[in-house]
Order: C-alpha cells, then structure tokens, then sequence
C-alpha cells in the first residue's frame, strides 16, 4: 500500500508544486537506498490534479533523469482513488490547484468548500485517499485567511492529520514577517513544521532549467536548499508515524 499526501491550499502560487516535486525527490532518494527490487516498485509518485499546474511541465523538463514516478491525474478521480491501494508505490505525494477553476465556478460550491467541476472531483479523490496533508503558507499576511479557510472547511471537517509548511520565507526579507506568521499558526492551535522552505532562485529557475532539488548543482546555496527538504522529508515521515499511532 501506498501513503498518500495531499499538498493543498486554495491560494495560489505559495510552493504546492515546488513542495511537491522536491519532497517526492527527497524521499524517493532515500527510499530507493532501501529498495532491495528497484525492477519491482519505483518509491515515489508525484501526482498532479493541477490542470493548469506547472508539475507536468517540470516533469517532462526533467525527463529521464526523473527520480520518481510523474502521474497527471486532474481528471481520472477513479484513478486517484486507488492510489493508496497500489503496490506499485510507497509514497505518493498529490499536488493540487486552487478548487475555484471556471466549472467550478459555473456549479457553485459544495458543502465541503469544494466547487462541483471536474478538478473538485478530483479533489475530493485526493482528500479521500489521504494519509496526511501538508498546508503551505507564506509569511505574509494575505495569505493566513485563505490558508484558515482551507483547514477549517476542507481538511478539519474529514478529520484529517495536517501540518502547515511555512514556504518561500526571503531571509532577505527579515525575521518580522515570518515570526508574526509563526505566531498567528500558534493562535489558531495548528500543526507547525518546524521547517522552513526558503525562497531561492534556484527553486524558481529549476522547473525551467529541468532539475530537482537533490541534483541541483553544487553550490552554498544548493546545499541549504536540499538541506530544507531534507529536513521537511524526515519531518513528515516522523509526523506519518506519530499519525498512525494516534500521536495526532
């Protein structure tokens, strides 16, 4: 079987498929050191239900050298469904776009918080196969009342184990806004990582430039860009384990 986690905010551009795709090559990294069958399972799978996402563009981009398995998925919600069933996987990490897309909008809005299109349905697929989420926030203020919305309608109601990620903090920028953001998660009583994904260029540039965070080119800055997924990965894995024992 395979574990599940559901990258989710309605707001846009915060990092969920910068999260997604570096996470699955962090832990695809390590889990394929304890394959003993690489021919039998590949470790990781990246999923995307994001039509308008930029995760397939930076899988293809990568190609062959792809560390894990690319699936793109916004409108195949059966498929998505069977995702922690699969043996073919051990993780699989499901990117997702905003859930307001035109059809969306066209049908309304679901009593769960979700739109009534296609993409919400395979939103919902998502959520249902779900293990854990990871919540990105940045730490700005503009983007604490949609990250609210989207645990208090989405994630709370289903019962699921999440833990909010602040992402693209600019250490340029100062320690103001992210220690105001850290304390308004406190308020609200969520699970904080304790990880922090920096802003860097090389994030920005590694979709185009068709590269994943374990294999960006050696640099000071490379190093403490894998250093922050590596530190989430091992994170998250701890956070799976304490779920599973009711730890949260």
């Amino acid at each position: 079987m395979a574990t599940v986690t559901v990258v989710l905010n309605q707001k846009g551009g915060i990092g969920k498929s910068t999260i997604t795709v570096n996470l699955a090559a962090t832990i695809a990294e390590v889990l394929s050191r304890t394959s003993l069958n690489d021919d039998e399972w590949a470790p990781v799978a990246a999923v995307s239900i994001d039509p308008q996402g930029s995760t397939p563009w930076w899988a293809e981009r990568v190609g062959d050298d792809l560390p894990f398995v690319f699936i793109e998925a916004f409108d195949d919600p059966e498929g998505i469904k069977k995702l922690r069933s699969t043996t073919k996987v051990k993780r699989a990490i499901v990117d997702t776009p905003g859930w307001m897309d035109p059809a969306a909008r066209r049908g309304g809005v679901g009593n769960d918080g979700l739109g009534k299109g296609e993409v919400a349905e395979a939103i919902r697929a998502a959520l249902d196969s779900a293990d854990h989420v990871i919540v990105p926030i940045e730490p700005e203020s503009l983007g604490w009342e949609p990250t609210k919305s989207t645990i208090d309608r989405i994630i709370k109601p289903r019962n699921l184990p999440f833990t909010v990620v602040i992402s693209n903090w600019d250490p340029r920028d100062g320690h103001s806004d992210l220690q105001e953001t850290i304390e308004f998660c406190r308020r609200q009583g969520w699970p904080l990582a304790k990880t922090v994904i920096r802003h860097y260029k090389l994030h920005a540039r590694a979709a185009a430039d068709g590269q994943v965070v374990t294999r960006y080119p050696k640099s000071r800055i490379a190093q403490e860009a894998r250093q922050d997924f590596s530190d989430l990965a091992l994170e998250h894995e701890l956070r799976l384990a304490e779920s599973r024992t009711g730890g949260f």
